[in-house]
């Protein structure tokens, strides 16, 4: 029997998503683009979230499911299903977003025609969970250029909406364990040493804020991951920290005690100045 090849293979990890698991699923299965499989790897839930997910596998097969014994973090179950993927570009999806509908179509149809472009992302617009309030727009520059400039300041690229070239973890290896919460950022640096990084200028997620959210709950830990990727980084890999960049990493780390949102209104005040 032959095996169904795919354009576009969509990972998603999931941990006791159970509140939010229904909305992500079927923001990717009612896509305009409908050649993809969707890897939904579930990373021993103890919550209904596997269940849910085999009530989907058995009326969409494109559903592969795949489930961890134990749970092992959110980069060793990336790394799961992306390895299993079959399709030319692997499509990064969360279980408690919500991607626009569009949203794998423009992506493929931009890495068809950009070669030279390792991933692309888009805009994220920030929702509240319990009330559905608009939250916000998160824009990001468009260009390889104005990204390349800011790796030592922010993610170029929000993980949750990229799409990324099967052929870039085969040439640079696939998540690393060792920075949970902060793996996209380490790939991002890796990424960017062979291929260009680009965004779409449109909303192409939904970035659902609840209590659980991990940026919310550990955001200490991912601040602390954040300053040792960038120093890695800032020597013997073709990178380098303009005085700026300096500061604010320095900045970032003697001001811990700082609540984090303070943090974030200073630096996007200043960035762009």
């Amino acid at each position: 029997m032959s095996v169904k090849l795919f354009k576009i293979s969509v990972v998603m990890p999931v941990y006791n998503a159970e509140a939010y698991l229904k909305d992500a699923i079927e923001s990717i299965l009612n896509q305009t683009f409908t050649n993809f499989e969707l890897i939904i790897v579930d990373d021993a839930s103890i919550d209904n979230s596997y269940e849910i997910i085999n009530e989907y596998s058995k009326k969409d097969e494109r559903i592969v499911v795949l489930r961890n014994e134990v749970n092992l973090g959110i980069a060793k179950t990336r790394t799961k299903g992306t390895k299993y993927a079959k399709g030319k570009y692997i499509a990064v999806a969360d279980a408690d977003d919500i991607s626009i509908l569009t949203r794998l179509e423009k992506q493929y149809n931009y890495l068809e025609k950009h070669n030279d472009c390792g991933v692309v992302g888009g805009f994220i617009e920030s929702f509240n969970s319990n009330t559905g309030k608009i939250l916000g727009v998160r824009e990001y520059y468009e260009d390889d250029t104005n990204l390349r400039k800011r790796l030592f300041l922010y993610c170029p690229i929000a993980q949750g909406v990229c799409m990324i070239r099967r052929e870039v973890f085969d040439n640079i290896g696939y998540y690393d364990s060792k920075y949970p919460l902060a793996e996209d950022l380490d790939l991002w640096f890796r990424i960017g040493m062979k291929y260009k990084f680009a965004n779409i200028q449109e909303i192409l997620l939904k970035y659902r804020i609840h209590g659980d959210s991990a940026t919310i709950s550990k955001i200490q830990k991912i601040e602390t991951l954040t300053l040792e990727i960038r120093k890695k980084y800032s020597h013997g890999y073709g990178y380098s920290m303009t005085l700026f960049d300096k500061m604010y990493n320095l900045s970032i780390q003697i001001t811990t005690f700082i609540p984090y949102n303070i943090k974030i209104w200073v630096f996007n005040f200043m960035r762009d100045k």
